[in-house]
């Protein structure tokens, strides 16, 4: 299917000026590497007997790497923006090979993965590739894609001699992508799994079901599935689930689902209403949800402690992740302290309150996922609204505002930053409320300049607290997104985020925070190579900004 795809995009004819002493051959390479060295000539890629080669042959994420890249190098040809009028330039040497080097074939991956990197192009023979593990090599074998350029009928490095010496500022660098609100077919999906690869992003939050559709296989509930998806073509089979987790690790990259529970539940309820509160609740939906339709798990109620354990015993089954989301966002407490079947176990309990149900509920499905084997993953709402104390091998993820973060790692939690004010890219596009004029809740549009300037670290200074900030994710929850929206709703923002996330915003040489305006022309670049890899990701600037950069910077940034 990659094949089918690259060989359809692989050229691109991108317009754009930039003096070429402004711009050394690792400009080309997104995100900026964590260390680099360049020289002054440029070296051609053999490309009528270029190969890859590796000295193992029983990796098969290193061996598929390998196929992908190949083909890649020997079809693409990228001319960057900053090419524009370039002309011809004189090359000295050829690359006739690289060489893949990795110390194991251990192939899980986690948050523990080893994705660093070592990669030497001389002036004249073999590129060298070095990798602790073939999570690492994959990354490198990236790095050195993007190094290649077409000029004047060739591909070339510039600046040679180089070497780059890699590795990631933070273990997770995530995107959520949500699937229930609107869906998404298994090639979308693989699609955003290449566009992460391009960018070193390793987690896809997989946010599947959610209160509006439930379109994944339940081989131990089928009716939820037959009740709850939106057709029977908008549905993801066990196979399916497969070849997606097949497919993002031979590119690095781990999927983590999450079941949202107990709210954003209403799906539920159309095959068991028996074990929900407050369901669908109209026309007043909005004191019981903050969206319709409303429905939350009935937390006092056995039954439904059982079945949100059969899904985490089902599901834990089919993701082989360590990571197991349970959500615990945007609960509802009116819904359920106006739920007879709640008042009477709270009045038939004294010294019980809804409150203590919930941290309840919280400690029953911990519990389970710690039975399963699983790291559990929750939203930030239970520990910091209801004083829910986990252990901490309990993994939150801050979404409400940027100091969440520091409030959670002060509580001695491993964190990954989303706050909603930087990270969200659904948000800005209005309500999608059908008669409602007002903006919606997360307005307004994150810009790219927006994510790029965010710290995750920022405000916590103790060295111990920034090692819990394990890193961030990105949301795309899809209300007003689908297949046809997506690549341009997350590139190349998430691009911006993958470079924070990667290499942090100081460049690696001065320790100064980076140019923003440099950083532009650059994720220029970059935009561009994704389209020609058959991402469509959005323009960020006009052509003619492209061309004349330092004439489209804002004048109280430039003074």
């Amino acid at each position: 299917m990659w094949l089918n795809r690259a060989s359809n995009a692989l050229t691109v004819t991108a317009a754009a000026a930039l003096f070429i002493a402004l711009a050394p051959s690792v400009q080309a390479v997104w995100p900026m590497p964590s260390e680099y060295h360049d020289g002054k000539i440029g070296v051609e890629i053999k490309r009528s007997d270029f190969i890859i080669k590796s000295n193992v042959i029983s990796s098969s994420v290193l061996n598929a790497a390998i196929e992908r890249y190949q083909y890649l190098i020997e079809h693409e040809f990228f001319d960057s923006p900053y090419n524009f009028n370039e002309g011809a330039l004189k090359t000295s040497g050829y690359i006739y090979s690289l060489q893949v080097d990795v110390q194991t074939t251990q192939d899980v991956l986690d948050l523990e993965t080893d994705e660093s990197y070592t990669l030497e192009v001389p002036i004249e023979g073999k590129a060298t590739l070095s990798a602790k593990t073939p999570f690492g090599a994959v990354r490198g074998l990236e790095t050195f894609s993007q190094l290649i350029v077409a000029n004047s009928g060739q591909k070339i490095i510039k600046n040679a001699p180089i070497r780059i010496v890699d590795a990631p500022k933070f273990t997770h660098r995530g995107i959520l992508l949500d699937t229930s609100r609107n869906f998404y077919h298994v090639d979308s999906i693989l699609r955003t799994l290449d566009a992460m690869s391009y960018n070193k992003l390793n987690v896809l939050h997989w946010h599947v079901v959610d209160a509006f559709s439930w379109p994944i296989e339940s081989k131990v509930h089928p009716e939820l599935t037959e009740k709850g998806a939106y057709s029977m073509d908008m549905r993801y089979s066990y196979q399916d689930v497969k070849k997606i987790i097949k497919y993002a690790k031979n590119r690095a990259i781990r999927i983590m689902p999450e079941f949202n529970m107990p709210a954003n539940t209403f799906v539920i309820g159309e095959a068991h209403p028996e074990i929900m509160s407050c369901l669908n609740k109209q026309p007043n939906w909005d004191k019981y949800a903050v969206e319709p339709p409303s429905g939350q798990l009935n937390i006092a109620d056995p039954r439904a402690v059982s079945f949100a354990f059969d899904v985490i015993t089902e599901y834990s089954r089919l993701f082989i992740d360590l990571g197991f989301h349970i959500g615990g966002n945007s609960i509802n407490m009116d819904c359920w302290k106006e739920d007879p079947v709640i008042e009477l176990y709270v009045r038939d309990h004294p010294g019980e309150s809804v409150e203590s149900l919930a941290v309840g509920w919280f400690t029953q499905m911990v519990g389970k996922l710690a039975d399963v084997g699983k790291i559990p993953f929750l939203y930030e709402d239970p520990v910091l609204n209801f004083n829910y104390t986990s252990k901490n091998t309990t993994i939150m993820q801050a979404w409400v505002g940027e100091d969440s973060v520091s409030k959670l790692v002060d509580k001695g939690y491993r964190v990954i930053a989303s706050p909603r004010n930087r990270y969200y890219l659904d948000c800005g596009h209005g309500s999608w409320l059908s008669k409602f004029e007002g903006s919606s809740w997360c307005d307004s549009y994150k810009g790219w300049q927006q994510i790029y300037s965010y710290d995750p670290l920022a405000n916590i200074t103790e060295p111990e607290k920034q090692k819990l900030v394990l890193g961030g994710e990105v949301a795309l929850f899809s209300a007003q997104s689908d297949e046809t929206t997506v690549d341009r709703y997350l590139w190349p923002r998430a691009s911006a985020f993958a470079e924070i996330m990667w290499s942090g915003n100081f460049d690696p040489i001065t320790n100064a925070t980076r140019d923003v305006a440099k950083v532009a022309s650059r994720l220029t670049d970059q935009r561009f190579r994704m389209v020609a890899r058959g991402i469509m990701a959005e323009p960020l600037q006009p052509l003619w900004c492209i061309r004349h950069p330092e004439a489209c910077v804002h004048p109280t940034v430039a003074s």
